[in-house]
């Protein structure tokens, strides 16, 4: 199952969903596109200081006082998520 935890501080992605085998695993790939589409986004398009790391199993991303652009791109992250933890419960859970 993959554990996706929103703080003030930071989101961590944690866990395989294992609804498939791997590179064929859509709810893997969707989560995944999401969080590194945040962290470019965030990179890219504010000013906003980030610090992140990924690795197999677990990505993590920190951050301090958000702009307002990046609070919508935090925002728009976690509805994604949600739509995904809605269509496979089973495979994602938002903690």
């Amino acid at each position: 199952m993959i554990e996706v935890s929103v703080r003030k501080d930071g989101i961590t992605v944690t866990g395989h969903s294992w609804y498939d085998q791997q590179g064929r695993d859509i709810v893997c790939a969707g989560v995944t596109a999401l969080f590194q589409t945040l962290i470019k986004s965030m990179e890219d398009l504010t000013e906003d200081a980030i610090e992140y790391e990924i690795s197999p199993g677990k990505a993590d991303i920190k951050y301090g006082n958000l702009s307002e652009k990046s609070k919508t791109l935090v925002d728009s992250f976690f509805l994604g998520i949600c739509m995904i933890s809605k269509e496979f419960p089973d495979y994602v859970q938002i903690a």
